[in-house]
């Protein structure tokens, strides 16, 4: 790309060493620039991308973007120092990619919970109707049925106009993201044109970053501000009727609102759920009509996030009757109240679910089928929003037995983790077991024949953050092999 075109984007400060007339690519990591790149000084919160600039040129870097002074032969290499290389990428990275979210239907799901599910919804149901999708968040990004993995739910500016670019590439007419608070905050999105901003809900999380949740939702409000304000352009806010917040998030957009909800009036309302161990049933109330919905995703919760997504889908222009029956065919995103599939007498679930309200929502989408015990393992990660742990607990309480354990403990030993979870048990049967393998085990180790287990906190991820390394993790896996010794070995599937 012209490299002179591509900067002058930027509020430069000044250049040093000639600029070449074009690059080769862009990149914030000094191993991955190929000869003739640009390489950007990004400074995180355990690294600083200056450090690595003598790696970046040894690779072939010809440009720097950088905020400090940095050490080479300007003979060789260009040095362009701006005020922040943060901001810097965000502008770059959509430039560099030609603005690719202006190709496709873009739609950001934001909230606490739910953003899986409703974006996986509005990704199946497309794929299903024969229409190019990609999706991209906590799972990673899946790619018209090709899932690559990502680091983030929101990955940075670069990555985020990479994978749009790709998708777009690839011929998908549509892309639905997960759009977290800190990749907002963060400036993660700039550049990303989006025509549809849809909200799940906002509850206690993230406030180790955010601090309070008047701040939380402010974050979350920025993707309907970021609409933008040209009315021309056919573009929709979609918010949940049901949640306080929403009416905050409108005060931020001035395009055309579609809610959706349970308990309140809104376009696309739910009634008459009738909610089993098998699925869900319930009318649809919408703008096209009434419609009778059957679905293979089981509680409440899973109702909220299908009207959300067809919500979306109304608004990107589909018909309210042929969402309804694609709605009927659609699977469990993998890790969101996923069962895991045995014929061993006992039933399982790995959830997500790391917030309270997450966990309330798991537990009330089993106790209606409930005969004997319910078993619910919770987990929190080390070094993060430690105001919660309690909270969480105290939500767990509701079931019968509780196994307190870790989630990515990282570097914050056992004991404390676990003794700020136990401070919010309502009654005394618990266990506290550090090491989360152990902790699936004892879980089993006490189930006796159609007991339920929710295994909550890590979902689909198959890995443990401990310290500063991943270390191989399923809590299905674990789940599955304690059982069979239990309950005899037969044929199971996962």
């Amino acid at each position: 790309m012209d490299t002179k075109e591509l900067l002058s984007i930027l509020p430069i400060k000044k250049i040093e060493g000639a600029l070449p007339p074009a690059i080769s690519d862009l990149a914030v990591n000094s191993r991955a620039i190929n000869a003739g790149g640009m390489f950007v000084c990004i400074i995180g919160f355990t690294v600083d991308g200056h450090d690595f600039v003598q790696q970046a040129v040894a690779n072939g870097a010809r440009v720097i973007v950088a905020s400090k002074p940095v050490d080479v032969d300007l003979e060789k290499v260009a040095v362009v120092t701006v005020e922040d290389t943060s901001r810097a990428i965000s502008l770059l990275a959509a430039r560099y990619y030609q603005y690719p979210s202006k190709k496709m239907t873009m739609i950001g799901v934001t909230g606490t919970n739910g953003k899986t599910s409703v974006s996986g919804i509005i990704h199946a149901i497309l794929r299903a109707s024969g229409e190019k999708s990609a999706v991209s968040g906590t799972i990673g990004f899946d790619l018209d049925g090709t899932l690559y993995d990502t680091e983030n739910t929101t990955g940075d500016a670069l990555t985020t106009q990479a994978l749009i670019a790709q998708a777009a590439t690839e011929g998908c007419k549509t892309m639905s993201m997960e759009v977290s608070s800190h990749g907002l905050v963060e400036g993660r999105l700039a550049g990303t044109e989006f025509d549809i901003a849809l909200f799940t809900n906002l509850t206690h999380d993230h406030l180790d970053f955010h601090g309070t949740m008047e701040n939380y939702g402010e974050a979350k409000s920025l993707l309907f501000s970021q609409l933008g304000q040209d009315l021309e352009q056919r573009k929709f806010a979609v918010v949940n009727a049901d949640d306080p917040w929403s009416q905050k998030l409108l005060e931020k957009t001035s395009y055309p609102v579609l809610s959706y909800g349970i308990k309140n009036a809104a376009e696309f309302n739910g009634e008459d759920i009738v909610l089993t161990a098998e699925g869900t049933t319930f009318t649809l109330n919408s703008p096209d009509g009434k419609f009778p919905v059957s679905m293979n995703l089981i509680g409440e919760f899973s109702v909220a996030n299908a009207l959300a997504a067809t919500a979306a889908l109304y608004a990107k222009g589909m018909a309210t009757a042929d969402i309804v029956n694609y709605l009927g065919e659609i699977e469990s995103v993998k890790g969101r109240m996923e069962k895991v599939e045995t014929e061993l007498p006992l039933t399982m679930y790995v959830d997500y679910a790391h917030t309270p309200d997450a966990i309330k929502k798991a537990i009330e989408a089993v106790i209606p089928y409930k005969t004997k015990k319910l078993i619910f393992v919770i987990g929190t990660g080390g070094n993060r929003d430690r105001v919660k742990r309690p909270v969480m607990a105290k939500e767990a309480s509701v079931a019968d037995y509780v196994v307190l354990t870790t989630d990515d403990p990282r570097d914050e030993p056992y004991e404390t983790i676990l003794a700020e979870l136990e401070a919010g048990m309502e009654h005394d049967n618990y266990a506290c077991i550090g090491d989360r393998a152990e902790a699936v085990r004892h879980a089993v180790a006490i189930a006796n024949p159609n007991d339920i287990i929710i295994f909550a906190g890590k979902g689909h991820e198959d890995f443990q953050i401990i310290g500063n390394t991943k270390y191989p993790h399923s809590d299905a896996e674990i789940a599955l092999l304690e059982a069979e010794k239990k309950f005899g070995s037969k044929e199971v599937r996962n």
